[in-house]
């Protein structure tokens, strides 16, 4: 069996820069930006972005949903799971230190 390095310092850098594991400064910068988040489904919501945990579930405030008409509705503050989520951008700039 072999084990794996257990020196800190890498132990320290792995989980720092792990894709599941947003970076500290880029998580204070992403926190109440406006983001487009695509649902399975072909739907579309827009909304503020207020938190999200480890499995991508989003809380969104001022909220507003767009039907494939081009038709928009406020829905404000809502939840979605992270498993019906395909896709997601910022809508405003997002400034990393």
């Amino acid at each position: 069996k072999q084990q794996a390095s257990t020196s800190s310092k890498e132990g320290y850098h792995h989980r720092l820069h792990s894709p599941y594991q947003p970076r500290k400064s880029c998580h204070r910068n992403i926190k109440k930006k406006k983001l487009k988040i695509s649902l399975n489904g072909n739907r579309k919501v827009t909304g503020q972005l207020r938190g999200y945990d480890a499995f991508l579930n989003v809380v969104l405030e001022d909220a507003v949903t767009e039907t494939t008409g081009g038709a928009t509705e406020n829905i404000g503050t809502i939840v979605i799971r992270g498993n019906s989520i395909i896709q997601f951008e910022s809508v405003d700039r997002i400034y990393t230190s």
